[in-house]
């Protein structure tokens, strides 16, 4: 059979012989023979096949049974199959055991959460046992018993660990413990009250040591402070007995001024401490042994009687009453002991060893911790030099204190009649408590009494500076700042009043302020050369110098604005100097006048002995300025001008500037060459005096002449415009051919 598989080559049953060339096309005898042989080879292959089926007709029949065996045998398998899933889907095994299978966990489950919970039931019965317990104990007396109890259940309660997922029964026997807390703390301190009892007018201390409360007797003491400790209310317990023995028994004792003694009684059911005064009662504390031995034997007394020796309850007592102790002891005496001199330091050494012998006793008590944090007293008193210093800087600055709220910033009149007589005269005695010499000026300076004793204690406080260790430097240093900037903060609160009107006092500050600023700016010339090494690059006063030169000029300026503003409205009651001609107009002009020549006079009198003849020129021609520029422009400003009205607005000027004269000389003082051509001098400083001026000659001037000033820039140099030119010959003059060409004279005149 394999002979009939073999491939078939078409080209073996072909006949031609040039069959090499593949693309040579098959003739149609080709085709045909072709045909011809494939149908004897196919017949062929049938006849073979048939003779190999008849030759192995019992093999193939053979496997035909076995394969029909095979289909009968699937056919049954799958009735059977199709039977048990049949009978499975009628009545599922697998749903039956996976309920039991359920059953038996929640079963199990629910036994174990009923074993739990009776356990949990067994636990809450015995807390629940133990709680009453404690309240038996309390009522016993039994307070050991009672404390030992609530230590273990608060721990075995979680109490201040409470979790929200417990059971709520929790949180009822936690309130059950609470009670039982608040009912054992409250009658514990209640023993403590009767326990020690003071008697302040008898100076003494009784210490009973067996109690009585409500219901209760024969409680020792001691055991009330064991229970306490148990519960950890000790601190509590004692607070109260702590906050007494300060108040009836360390308070007298320390601030006693003669030194006091104690009287110790004991027995067995009581301790009695008495206080009483020392027989050399004359003494007093003053290198602080008394003092500390006193105290010393106090706390012996308290250790035997109430702590009982035991270390933790006497350091608990040293803990609440150490600190208030130590501040007492600081300020009512090693404060007061500090010296007050740098050459009575070394005798404070005495106190210093005093000290440390008197806490290093403490500490063999056990009352203060045996490490320096408690060492309060002996940090004070080894840091003497620094109390010393501060001490030194509260006394500066107190005294700098008073020295600016005493002083009334008030003048001797000698000083304000003449300025002349402290601004010139150099070795007058009456210039030495008000008059100082400016550093960086050639001119003395009248100042108040407040403001020249300050910088001399700033002075000698700088010279203690140059004299001392650097920490007392640096607070003797920051002491004179501080001192300094007193006068700021001070001054305008003291003047606030006196500085909101026209008034020598704040001309007197403007001087102070002035003073300060250059005294400022020489310290570092005088002092920076012999400060301690350590300061030299850190120590600064330049910074302060601005804020007084600012301080004086804001003062001055506002004096300034004072009396422009005072001089304004007594112009503008003359109305502008409207109708001057007219008797009742010209009369108000006039008391316009009288009332601005009266403020100036008075700002003349206030300012010209006080002020610095710089300062004094410069503020007096600003006020000036002010006054001539208004009046001239209310003059210029007037539409209509009567011949009458220009002689009377004249004679008004001409009042005015005669009024002034020694006004006018006042602002030459200083420098004689000035005095001999005061009238330029003036003009230069005051350019409205000139414009002025002019306008008087203007009133009673030609029109032709005006016109001719103009041309000449004569009334342009005296400030004049050409609009106010134009409008005073149009308020004078008639209109006219004449004013007409003058005025366009004017116009086309170019500068």
């Amino acid at each position: 059979m394999e002979s009939l598989f073999d491939a078939i080559n078409i080209r073996d049953l072909l006949s031609a012989q040039d069959l090499s060339d593949r693309s040579s096309p098959l003739s149609a005898p080709d085709l045909r023979l072709l045909i011809d042989r494939v149908e004897s080879h196919s017949l062929q292959i049938r006849s073979q096949v048939q003779s190999y089926l008849a030759s192995h007709h019992d093999d193939f029949a053979s496997l035909f049974s076995l394969c029909n065996d095979a289909v009968s045998q699937t056919l049954q398998v799958s009735d059977d199959l199709a039977g048990v899933l049949r009978l499975v889907s009628e009545r599922p095994a697998d749903v039956e055991v996976r309920e039991v299978v359920e059953e038996m966990k929640t079963k199990s489950e629910e036994l174990k959460v009923k074993r739990e919970l009776l356990g949990l039931v067994g636990i809450i019965v015995n807390l629940n046992q133990r709680l009453e317990s404690v309240k038996e104990a309390l009522k016993n007396g039994k307070f050991q018993f009672a404390a030992h109890w609530l230590k273990e259940l608060k721990v075995a309660l979680r109490i201040g660990d409470e979790d929200d997922r417990e059971p709520l029964v929790y949180g009822l026997l936690r309130k059950e413990w609470s009670q039982c807390f608040e009912e054992i703390q409250e009658v514990l301190v209640k023993f403590m009250d009767k326990a020690v009892q003071f008697d302040g007018d008898l100076n003494q201390v009784e210490v009973k040591y067996r109690l009585e409360v409500h219901n209760l007797s024969g409680i020792q003491l001691q055991m009330v402070l064991e229970a306490m400790e148990v519960v950890g209310i000790l601190e509590y317990g004692l607070a109260k007995v702590a906050d007494l023995m300060i108040k009836y028994v360390i308070i007298p004792f320390i601030n006693r001024g003669q030194p006091l003694s104690f009287i110790e009684e004991s027995n067995q059911d009581s301790a009695l401490l008495k206080i009483v005064p020392r027989p050399d009662s004359k003494l007093e504390y003053l290198d602080g042994e008394l003092l500390y031995s006193g105290i010393v034997l106090f706390i012996k007394f308290i250790y035997r009687s109430i702590c009982f020796q035991n270390s933790s309850w006497i350091r608990c007592f040293g803990r609440l009453t150490w600190p208030r102790i130590s501040e007492l002891i600081i300020s009512s005496f090693l404060s007061k002991v500090v010296p007050t001199d740098a050459s009575k330091l070394p005798d404070f050494q005495k106190i210093i060893k005093c000290t440390s012998d008197f806490e290093t006793a403490l500490k063999e008590l056990m009352f203060i911790s045996s490490d320096d944090k408690d060492n309060r007293l002996s940090s004070f008193a080894e840091n003497v030099e620094v109390h010393f210093a501060f001490k030194k800087k509260t006394e500066i600055l107190a005294k700098a204190r008073n020295l600016l709220l005493e002083c009334d910033f008030s003048i001797p009149q000698e000083y304000t009649r003449d300025g002349s007589i402290w601004k010139n005269d150099e070795t007058s005695d009456l210039s030495s408590s008000h008059v100082v010499d400016l550093l960086f000026s050639s001119e003395k300076c009248l100042v108040s009494k407040a403001a020249k004793q300050l910088m001399e204690l700033i002075h000698q406080t700088l010279q203690d500076v140059c004299l001392s260790s650097t920490r007392v430097a640096l607070e003797f240093y920051n002491a004179a700042r501080d001192a300094i900037l007193l006068y700021e903060v001070v001054v305008p609160v003291k003047l606030e009043r006196q500085l909101g009107s026209f008034n020598q006092v704040a001309v007197l500050m403007h001087n102070d302020c002035l003073y300060l600023s250059q005294e400022i700016l020489g310290f570092a010339f005088e002092y920076r050369a012999d400060f301690p090494s350590s300061m030299k690059e850190h120590a600064v006063f330049a910074d302060l110098a601005p804020r007084f030169q600012l301080l004086a000029e804001e003062i001055l300026q506002r004096q300034v604005h004072l009396v422009i503003y005072n001089l304004k409205e007594a112009i503008d009651s003359a109305d502008g100097f409207q109708n001057t001609h007219q008797m009742q107009q010209f009369e108000s002009a006039k008391f316009s006048i009288d009332q601005v020549v009266f403020i100036l006079e008075k700002v003349h009198i206030i300012w010209e002995p006080f002020l610095l003849p710089s300062t004094y020129r410069k503020s007096m021609c600003a006020v000036l300025e002010s006054v001539f520029s208004r009046i001239s422009r209310d003059i210029l400003l007037l539409d209509d001008i009567a011949a009458d009205e220009t002689l009377q607005l004249q004679r008004l000027i001409h009042l005015m500037l005669e009024s002034l004269s020694s006004l006018f000389e006042s602002l030459a003082t200083g420098d004689p060459n000035l005095r001999e051509f005061s009238a330029e001098f003036l003009e230069d400083l005051i350019p409205s005096l000139r414009k002025i001026r002019k306008l008087s000659e203007l009133l009673d001037m030609p029109l032709k002449s005006i016109t001719a000033s103009w041309e000449n820039k004569e009334l342009l140099s005296c400030g004049f415009s050409i609009t106010e030119v134009e409008d005073f010959i149009k308020a004078i003059f008639a209109d006219s051919p004449l004013r007409k060409d003058c005025l366009r004279r004017i116009q086309n005149t170019s500068f």
